[in-house]
């Protein structure tokens, strides 16, 4: 009988992401389905994904609510405005149940957005850990590198979704 164990074991990383995953599926914005797991010392603090705020409606049930959105650079890009982010919601549900993010790490889709990191600095959260790349993250990158945040990617590849360019 042999020994060798064909079940792959995943890392923490690799574990807290999956999950990350399976909250994503609870996301209610079929343009950017996306979760996020905070945890602490190996343990799960809070979850979040995309959605509206409680008692409106959602993009599944009624459409995306778009916003235009001019760069300097001259570039167009648009964005639902109708939901929260996952991020925003994981935070949002700490607070509601008293859970101080200090010193603990954040597990996601992509890099956050601009709002996404200013919330997560703020709260003390000192890692996150992003399957891939957001098109327009450099900011959020410079950010986090300022005050120290840990940014780790699983791959190196930027998220695409449609509708990214206006």
């Amino acid at each position: 009988m042999s020994t060798e164990n064909k079940n792959h074991r995943p890392s923490w990383d690799e574990y807290f992401m999956e999950l990350a995953n399976a909250v994503a599926k609870r996301a209610t914005c079929d343009r950017g389905r996306s979760g996020c797991v905070i945890v602490k010392n190996r343990q799960i603090l809070v979850t979040g994904y995309v959605g509206s705020p409680r008692g409106l409606e959602h993009c599944d049930e009624i459409g995306h609510l778009f916003k235009k959105v001019y760069h300097e650079d001259g570039s167009v890009t648009q964005h639902c405005v109708r939901t929260v982010h996952a991020e925003q919601n994981a935070i949002c549900q700490a607070a509601k149940l008293g859970i101080g993010l200090e010193g603990s790490t954040l597990y996601c889709k992509m890099t956050p957005c601009r709002t996404c990191a200013m919330l997560i600095i703020n709260c003390g959260i000192e890692r996150v850990v992003c399957e891939k790349k957001y098109h327009a993250g450099a900011e959020s990158e410079e950010m986090f590198r300022a005050v120290g945040v840990k940014l780790e990617y699983f791959h190196e590849e930027v998220e695409e979704y449609e509708g990214q360019k206006a």
